[in-house]
C-alpha cells in the first residue's frame, strides 16, 4: 500500500461547517477527509471534458476506469481528515511562547489525557499533561481508587483538581507541542437575484478558519495556516497517476462551502511513499511498560490473587478521527470485540476481551455537494476514544492490526471517519513525568 502525503497551505478563509441537529453550524477545526476528497474528485470531473488534458488526468479519465477504482471501487481510496500542523512551543531564545509550522505527523490525544484544571496545557519541567489509562487499569485490578490529582498541588498551593484535555499534538526531540487553528465570523449580506442588489433584511454570518498565523504575539509576520494529511491507495500505479494529477493542479481545488465568495482558495502539494507502520514496536513498548507499571502498583498495595496480565496481550485502539459504529444495525460507541473481529475479518477469537472503553458521543450532519441534498444525521463517536483489549493470541493479532490502522473502523472510512491508532505513546506519559 501507498501513501500519499499531503500539505494544504490556506490562501484564503475555509468554510469548513460542521452541521449539528438544528439550524447551529459552527467551524470545524481541521479539515475533513470527505471534504479533500470531494474537492479532488470534483476538479477530476470538471477537466474530463477538456480536450487537451495533462498526462496524469489523462490516466485517471481513461474509460473511467482508474476513476471508479479510486472512489468507487470495492477497496477505494482513504482520505484521511487533514490537522493543522501549526504547533505552539517555546521560544528557544526566550521563555515565550511562539506559533510555527512543524514537519512531524500530527496526532490526536487519547480521551484517558488528563491536565491541571486552572493551569492546563503541555508544560516543559513542570506539571503539565499525563494520561491515566494504564494506571487506572493497574488500580482497578488491585482494588483501591485512583486519584489523577496534580502530584506538585501541595507545593504549588493551587487546585489539584484535573479535567481530561484533548485536541491535537504533535512530538519530537522528547517535546510535546499543542496544534490549533483560530476562526473568525464573517459577516455578509444577502443578494436580491433580480435586481443584484442587496437585500432587505437578509444578513447572515459564517464561522470560518483563518488562513494566517502571527509567529508571535507581539510580532507582524504573518503566515499562512498549513495542514497535514495523506491518501492511502493500494495501487502503486493508481498512487503515482493520482501524486502527478495533485501536483499538476496544485493550486485549482478549492474546500468546504462557499466558493464562489473567495473562500475556500489553498495549495494541495503531493508526495508518495510506501505506507509503514511501527505497529509491533508500540505494542512490544505498551505491554512492557503495563508490566512494569503492574509491578510498580503490587508493590505498594497488596497484588490481587489472579494477575490478569498472565498469558494476556494488551493492545488500545485510539480513534484518530471521528467514527461511525454500528452493530446490530444500531449505533454504538464501543467497539465489541465481535465488532473487532469482523473488522479485520477473523470469523472469531474466543480469547479476545474488551477491557475497558473511553468514549463520547455527538451528531453530525451535513451537505452532499452533488445530490444538492443534506446528509443523513449520524450518531459519532468522538475522536480520541480509547479502547483497551487483551488476547492471548498474539501472532494472530498482529498482521491484523498493522492492516487495521491502514484501513480504520465503521463505516464511511474513504471520508476520513474510524482512523485508529495502536497503541498511542502518549499512554507511556505517567502522572510524575507529565510533559
Amino acid at each position: 500500500m501507498k501513501r500519499i502525503k499531503l500539505k494544504i497551505i490556506a490562501f484564503s478563509p475555509l468554510g469548513i461547517g460542521a452541521k449539528k441537529p438544528g439550524s447551529i453550524s459552527e467551524a470545524e477545526d481541521h479539515i475533513p477527509g470527505s471534504a479533500v476528497r470531494g474537492a479532488i474528485a470534483s476538479h477530476i470531473l470538471q477537466l474530463s471534458n477538456r480536450q487537451r488534458p495533462g498526462i496524469a488526468q489523462e490516466n485517471l479519465m481513461e474509460n473511467g476506469g482508474e476513476f471508479a477504482t479510486l472512489f468507487l471501487g470495492n477497496a477505494p481510496a482513504v482520505f484521511q481528515n487533514a490537522y493543522p500542523a501549526v504547533a505552539k512551543m517555546r521560544n528557544p531564545t526566550s521563555s515565550k511562547m511562539i506559533s510555527q509550522v512543524v514537519e512531524e505527523d500530527v496526532l490526536v490525544l487519547p480521551a484517558t489525557a488528563v491536565s491541571s484544571k486552572t493551569d492546563s496545557g503541555f508544560k516543559p519541567n513542570a506539571y503539565g499533561v499525563f494520561d491515566t489509562l494504564i494506571d487506572r487499569f493497574c488500580a482497578d485490578g488491585h482494588n483501591v481508587p485512583y486519584d489523577p490529582s496534580d502530584p506538585k498541588s501541595l507545593q504549588k498551593k493551587t487546585d489539584a483538581r484535573v479535567e481530561p484535555y484533548g485536541g491535537f499534538y504533535s512530538y519530537k526531540n522528547g517535546e510535546y507541542r499543542s496544534h490549533s487553528v483560530s476562526n473568525r465570523f464573517l459577516t455578509r449580506v444577502g443578494i436580491n437575484r433580480q435586481r443584484a442588489t442587496s437585500q432587505d433584511e437578509i444578513l447572515y454570518s459564517l464561522e470560518v478558519l483563518n488562513e494566517s498565523f502571527l509567529e508571535s504575539p507581539q510580532g507582524k509576520n504573518w503566515q499562512p495556516v498549513v495542514y497535514r494529511s495523506a491518501i492511502l491507495v493500494e495501487d502503486a500505479i493508481l498512487a503515482q497517476s493520482l501524486t502527478d494529477f495533485i501536483n499538476e493542479n496544485s493550486t485549482n481545488f478549492r474546500l468546504g462551502g462557499s466558493t464562489s465568495r473567495g473562500l475556500g482558495k489553498v495549495q494541495i502539494l503531493a508526495a508518495m511513499e510506501d505506507a509503514v507502520t511501527d505497529v509491533e514496536g508500540r505494542l512490544t513498548r505498551f505491554n512492557q511498560q503495563l508490566k512494569e507499571r503492574w509491578q510498580f502498583w503490587s508493590s505498594v498495595f497488596p497484588p490481587p490473587t489472579n494477575n490478569p496480565l498472565t498469558d494476556r496481550y494488551f493492545f488500545t485502539l485510539d480513534l484518530q478521527a471521528d467514527a461511525v459504529l454500528n452493530e446490530n444495525w444500531r449505533r454504538t460507541t464501543v467497539i465489541s470485540p465481535a465488532m473487532l473481529c469482523e473488522f479485520v475479518g477473523l470469523e472469531d477469537d474466543d480469547s479476545l476481551k474488551l477491557e475497558v472503553a473511553y468514549s463520547s458521543y455527538n451528531y453530525r450532519s451535513g451537505w452532499n455537494l452533488s445530490w444538492g441534498l443534506m446528509k443523513d444525521i449520524e450518531l459519532m463517536t468522538n475522536r480520541g476514544a480509547v479502547y483497551l483489549f487483551s488476547t492471548n493470541q498474539q501472532d494472530l493479532w498482529l498482521e491484523k492490526l498493522q492492516e487495521l490502522e491502514l484501513t480504520g473502523v465503521g463505516d464511511r472510512t474513504a471520508e476520513g471517519f474510524g482512523q485508529v491508532q495502536i497503541c498511542n505513546e502518549f499512554h507511556s506519559v505517567f502522572r510524575e513525568h507529565a510533559k
